[in-house]
């Protein structure tokens, strides 16, 4: 089990338990945690791990299914497995966007930078197992040659990655939690083949600071990055 994992098939909380249980579950597709083709964790051990009945569960996965997220098989090697294509993000107006979020663009950026850059740092200061290292040298990968519908998944995930490889489950969920408040945010703008070119090159700075133990340059470095994507957001929704 990755960090990202126990960060988001973390317990839910027990006001609205269906709700999150969706909730949690298309966090972990939409970000990268669970990929398409692969499998969710089984479901006795899923419903455990979020504190919620396997009837929840069940109805979550029911809802998932007929949104188009993910497909139950059945058979020796069955299961609830996430499908090969996700559905399109639901196109709406960048005005209406940035009205109905308001002051909100700019809390989410707040928040995203000091989460992230405090992550990239973190990450850093520690000494990573073998393990960590090449989970993140693997999200870096992917991110720099996914195609262009996958690119913002596949972003998401390094940006997990490097929060999981900080040690701190929390950090990790609430980068989680920052990045799904985003998510429309980003899907309203363009992607631009210089932006990734630039982002990909950012991305390897970042990673090449925290394998070497450089935090400050790190921090840096996601600073640098982060401030690049909110002046996308700045440019295309205010």
């Amino acid at each position: 089990m990755s960090g990202a994992d126990e960060a988001l098939f973390r317990p839910v909380r027990t006001g609205n338990p269906f709700e999150e249980t969706v909730e949690r579950l298309l966090q972990a597709i939409k970000l990268g945690v669970v990929a398409p083709g692969d499998r969710l964790p089984a479901e006795r051990d899923l419903a455990a791990r979020l504190n919620v009945s396997r009837v929840t569960l069940r109805e979550a996965i029911r809802v998932l299914t007929e949104a188009g997220y993910v497909e139950s098989r059945r058979g020796r090697y069955g299961g609830t497995f996430v499908n090969d294509r996700l559905p399109k993000p639901r196109a709406r107006p960048k005005r209406k966007i940035a009205l109905e979020l308001g002051e909100g663009l700019e809390d989410a950026l707040v928040l995203r930078s000091a989460l992230e850059c405090g992550a990239a740092q973190a990450a850093a200061a520690r000494e990573l197992a073998a393990a960590e290292r090449e989970h993140l040298n693997r999200c870096l990968a992917d991110t720099a040659s996914a195609k262009l519908g996958d690119y913002r998944r596949m972003d998401s995930r390094l940006h997990l990655a490097i929060a999981e490889v900080s040690g701190s489950p929390s950090l990790t969920s609430a980068v989680a939690d920052v990045r799904m408040r985003l998510n429309e945010l980003l899907d309203a703008i363009p992607l631009l083949e210089r932006n990734i070119e630039h982002s990909d090159q950012q991305h390897q700075l970042i990673v090449d600071a925290i394998l070497a133990g450089d935090a400050e340059t790190a921090r840096q470095a996601m600073d640098e990055h982060l401030g690049g994507t909110a002046a996308l957001l700045r440019a295309f929704l205010m």
